[in-house]
């Protein structure tokens, strides 16, 4: 599946002017960098997926459509995915975009 251009849309939208950041192709979907760190994703699998303080992930994922993704059959503390239902409208995608951006911005540079 490729990732959502209309979200990827969104979350450009969302973050231009607002924070520095690039764009890369990676997980199979496009990625939004802030200071070399990954922030957030248009998902190849749908929805969203983004950085967050691992610290966080049980509280963050204790909302619903909130989990955290599976790499290599693995359940990563710190990387979430989002449903697409919970970021159709804008605030729902604002809220988790600024989730992943401030979590990315809080690192160092790369």
């Amino acid at each position: 599946m490729a990732y959502d251009e209309e979200l990827a849309a969104r979350i450009r939208h969302l973050l231009t002017g607002a924070v520095d950041f690039t764009e890369k192709k990676m997980f199979g979907g496009l990625a939004f960098l802030v200071g070399g760190n990954m922030a957030v994703s248009a998902s190849g699998q749908g929805g969203l997926m983004l950085r967050a303080d691992p610290t966080a992930s049980d509280e963050l994922c204790s909302h619903p459509g909130v989990e955290r993704a599976v790499m290599r059959g693995r359940a990563m503390d710190g990387w979430l995915r989002v449903a697409d239902d919970v970021t159709r409208d804008d605030d729902g995608l604002a809220r988790w975009v600024r989730v992943g951006v401030d979590y990315a911005a809080s690192l160092p540079p790369k």
